[in-house]
């Protein structure tokens, strides 16, 4: 099939990658502009997506805008069958809506209605849900309400991290977005509209949102660790808290309970903390940080 594709981060490259592997046509690649980086913001970078293009010598498309019309004459000079957005980052216009043969197919990261936007899969872990999944959905002109074609679900481990899930859906993306290619090819696809009554949205992230409140339950704290990575004061010195895990121990919230293992006390419950970075440090396991500790420090708190 004969596809444009549209896609920025990591979570895209697999479905790329499977789309160029399956034997189809990729007549050009959509992505966001190169981002500066660097302390000086003086090197611009390009997406992993472009960088995936242009490794397989693909033409890479990055328009700022898709309203102006510009966007629409490339993809009509292109005339792909189908258009296959996942994790763009823009909102495509009616007219390219409207234009393939078989659509806009879009991969996002939650079983659909729920976790409709910006960070379903941080969010599913915060909530504490033991399930998500993949939904292939034809778009349209609403927020992830377009119809559904499928479906796929897994587990989410106790203590699976954002990572981990994040890796383990965009596999999973990809393998879906090479049977929609497939069904579509033969008219098998069959959509299903979504239950409004049932959705919810998910707004973006922000940095905010990583600061660890010791006064909640272990299980939230664990769930933000592995969710956003978080944050939290030791003393006067900021450290990131990229690994934890639920105990049943007890004491004031915050209070470091025990050093080996290295123990925070929340308000239900307290967490292990497995994996540190102190500020201005690399990230370590909560072995060697406390390890660094003397016994005195034990009587510093999370705030």
């Amino acid at each position: 099939m004969k596809i444009v594709f549209m896609g920025t981060p990591d979570f895209s490259v697999p479905c790329l990658k499977a789309l160029i592997n399956d034997g189809n046509e990729i007549a050009g690649v959509f992505t966001q502009t190169d981002k500066p980086r660097g302390r000086r913001g003086n090197q611009l970078v390009p997406s992993p997506v472009k960088v995936c293009a242009l490794e397989n010598d693909i033409d890479v498309y990055q328009p700022k805008t898709l309203k102006d019309g510009e966007a629409f004459e490339i993809i009509q000079r292109l005339a792909p069958e189908m258009i296959v957005v996942v994790a763009y980052g823009k909102i495509l216009p009616k007219e390219i809506l409207d234009y393939p043969k078989y659509g806009c197919v879009n991969i996002h990261a939650s079983l659909l209605p729920e976790y409709r936007g910006a960070a379903p899969i941080q969010q599913v872990i915060l909530d504490g849900r033991t399930k998500t999944g993949v939904t292939a959905m034809l778009m349209d002109v609403g927020l992830d309400t377009g119809d559904m074609l499928m479906k796929c679900e897994t587990d989410i481990g106790e203590n699976e991290t954002i990572d981990e899930l994040h890796d383990k859906l965009s596999e999973m993306g990809a393998e879906m977005i090479v049977k929609v290619v497939h069904d579509a090819e033969k008219g098998l696809l069959k959509p299903e509209k979504q239950d409004d009554s049932k959705s919810s949205y998910v707004g973006m992230l922000t940095k905010d949102m990583m600061k660890i409140d010791f006064t909640k339950s272990a299980r939230e704290v664990h769930n933000l660790v592995r969710a956003l990575t978080g944050t939290a004061f030791l003393g006067e010195k900021r450290v990131k808290i990229y690994k934890t895990l639920v105990r049943d121990d007890r004491g004031e919230p915050g209070k470091i309970l025990s050093l080996s293992p290295f123990v925070a006390a929340c308000g239900e419950g307290a967490v292990e903390i497995v994996e540190i970075q102190p500020e201005g440090k690399k990230r370590m396991s909560a072995k060697d940080f406390a390890n660094g500790l003397k016994n005195t420090d034990s009587e510093l708190k999370f705030s």
